[in-house]
């Protein structure tokens, strides 16, 4: 059993987790942060606890740092019982409508949990034998552990936070030739389940190695698809500066000059208030007392609240139905 001796990353600790025996990633059993049904990923998604890496900008920190995070979530679920859970939601009501046709693996780092996942796609396929499986990796793992992330996936989402191993170390506290010789498996033995290689942008960090990312990736196959996120402020991070939409724009085309035929940019870190929550509030010309009040209605408005300046939820008709609960607020279009 893996769990006994963990060489499932490439950190290849060989630790009985089984015994209560922690590697670096800290974790034990397998444990889920949660699930949901997620629009932009068409799938039904399985949130895993704990990671590999102790990357000094992760978002997601409460999660990847747990257990040392202390926060509480769903724990450990038998794989039974989410295989079913997922085949139940993406035949759902709300999952046909959102078209969801897969399940997927993120955290944290879901490589750590692989042959538990292994499991519940077993168990998921049987009774869903057409599910697509998803699996979205920081690239660390060890090479065992990736041949069989490929065998079990249709789809694979991959990260190469850094080209520079010292870059790579300072951000991750990992070195960067794992996952390097990762993305070189995958682009030559799995081309066709790569469905993104994404690079987080990190201003005066990582910002000057997105071309050697891009030329790497270029030199391997030019069509491959490269994704470059915009940072935001988090963790130990969390009073360092986003990229500025310039900034993206430049970092976009360098990657494309570097060779490669379909590279997809967007975002960045505003330093204003939303050009569209202004228009917003131009538009309906709020009839209430204060400014302030006026602009947190433009948002409220922007994301689909159809009460206007009477916004009093205790009374919406709506109330059980809200249009302006956001599931990603990242698809709020917001300039």
């Amino acid at each position: 059993m893996d769990f006994e001796n963990c060489k499932l990353c490439a950190w290849e600790c060989g630790v009985d987790r089984t015994a209560g025996e922690r590697g670096v990633c800290g974790v034990l059993n397998p444990e889920i942060a949660y699930t949901n049904l997620a629009l932009v990923l068409r799938a039904y998604s399985v949130t895993m606890l704990g990671c590999c890496f102790r990357c000094i900008y992760c978002n997601a920190y409460r999660i990847s740092q747990y257990p040392l995070s202390a926060w509480f979530y769903r724990g450990f679920v038998p794989p039974e019982e989410v295989a079913k859970e997922a085949v139940d939601r993406i035949n759902s009501e709300e999952g046909r409508e959102m078209n969801v046709r897969r399940m997927s693996f993120t955290g944290g780092e879901p490589t750590i949990h692989l042959p538990y996942i292994e499991e519940v796609v077993r168990l998921a396929k049987d009774m869903m034998p057409s599910l697509e499986i998803g699996f979205a990796t920081n690239g660390f793992a060890s090479e065992d552990a990736m041949r069989r992330i490929v065998e079990i996936c249709t789809h694979i989402s991959f990260e190469i936070k850094a080209f520079n191993d010292d870059t790579h170390r300072s951000i991750t506290g990992a070195p960067v030739e794992p996952v390097l010789r990762n993305a070189e498996f995958l682009i030559k033995r799995a081309r066709a389940k790569i469905r993104t290689i994404r690079t987080v942008v990190i201003p005066h960090i990582n910002e000057d190695e997105i071309t050697a990312i891009a030329e790497f990736i270029a030199s391997l196959d030019p069509s491959v698809p490269l994704r470059i996120i915009p940072f935001r402020p988090s963790f130990m991070l969390y009073y360092h500066p986003g990229p500025t939409k310039r900034r993206m724009e430049e970092l976009g085309e360098a990657a494309k000059k570097a060779g490669l035929e379909n590279v997809w940019w967007g975002g960045y870190y505003p330093i204003g208030t939303s050009k569209n929550a202004m228009e917003t509030l131009r538009r309906e010309r709020f009839q209430v007392e204060h400014d302030g009040a006026k602009l947190a209605l433009a948002y409220a408005k922007l994301a689909g609240c159809t009460r206007g300046e009477a916004r009093n939820c205790g009374s919406c008709p709506l109330n059980d139905r809200c249009p302006a609960v956001l599931k990603e607020p990242w698809l709020l279009d917001i300039d």
